[in-house]
């Protein structure tokens, strides 16, 4: 059996991509290469030949990953801070925006001993399994109301829990519940959402529009229909000094500041963009007691 040049197998991956309209064909030839061989995508010059049925399976990938099958459903992992979670059908994949979102939350949390932290519309538990592995002492609290994304969340919880990490609470609920987390009301130091938002009609990638739970995506109208009950739900948990923040569409950098502003009890707001300059999540801080 002759072996073959991994090299020559990921530039025809990669054609074969960029041919489909894969956004970054190069990274994504590679990522599957490197799942394939169970190394590191750094680590793939050291594998210079494969035999022809690692070509073949490399090729069966990439035509699944050309047909728009998300690269992480390919893969069965995304991450999101230092944590790999598990992810595929029925749950909302992790996107790399969301770090921005979590560094300011890892931020509200300096200098606090023992927070509390929700995790609103958790999905797959991506935020709430971030912050638990970067402030262990945290008590975690997150909460989804789709019964597949919550599946997919315990596995992803129970698993960082036998790795050793600090373990979460994970509930089922709806975030426009007005009794939602009623024990944890003035005690929240920090209040994280990644919730969907994108205006209803929008078009977007095969790779949202066939795989991720369309509630998951979509937020109304507008957009803003789970957002509104995020706000109210966080103005209630905050305790003084407490922080909260929400991820939101580019179309939304002046209406979800707005829906901060406007309860007297959220000061501090800002709006903060992504690493290509877009609107991309909000932020704003309980008012301390004068």
């Amino acid at each position: 059996m002759t072996r073959q040049p991994l090299r020559l197998a990921i530039l025809e991956a990669e054609r074969m991509l960029a041919a489909a309209g894969v956004a970054s064909p190069r990274t994504d030839a590679e990522l599957l290469a490197a799942h394939l061989l169970g190394v590191e995508r750094t680590k793939l010059m050291m594998v210079p030949l494969v035999d022809p049925p690692v070509v073949q399976a490399l090729h069966d990938l990439v035509r699944r990953r050309a047909a728009r099958v998300p690269l992480q459903h390919l893969t069965g992992s995304a991450s999101l801070g230092a944590v790999t979670l598990s992810v595929g059908p029925g749950v909302f994949v992790p996107r790399p925006e969301t770090e921005l979102l979590l560094a300011w939350g890892e931020s509200v949390l300096d200098g606090v001993e023992e927070p509390v932290v929700v995790d609103l519309c958790t999905g797959s538990g991506a935020l709430a399994l971030a912050m638990a592995s970067a402030r262990p002492d945290a008590a975690v609290h997150a909460v989804e109301k789709d019964p597949a994304a919550l599946s997919w969340a315990r596995r992803n919880a129970d698993q960082q829990a036998q790795d050793g990490a600090t373990p979460i609470r994970l509930y089922s609920g709806d975030v426009t519940d007005p009794m939602l987390f009623m024990e944890l009301e003035g005690l929240v130091d920090l209040v994280l959402c990644n919730p969907p938002y994108v205006p209803e009609g929008t078009p977007v990638p095969p790779e949202v529009r066939d795989h991720d739970p369309h509630d998951a995506v979509f937020g109304g109208r507008d957009g803003l229909d789970v957002v509104r009950h995020v706000v109210s739900c966080a103005a209630r948990l905050l305790r003084p000094g407490g922080g909260v923040a929400i991820e939101h569409d580019d179309t939304h950098g002046g209406s979800v500041p707005a829906l901060l502003r406007a309860r007297r009890v959220l000061t501090d707001v800002q709006d903060h963009t992504d690493l290509a300059g877009r609107p991309r999540f909000a932020t704003a801080r309980r008012t301390l007691p004068e």
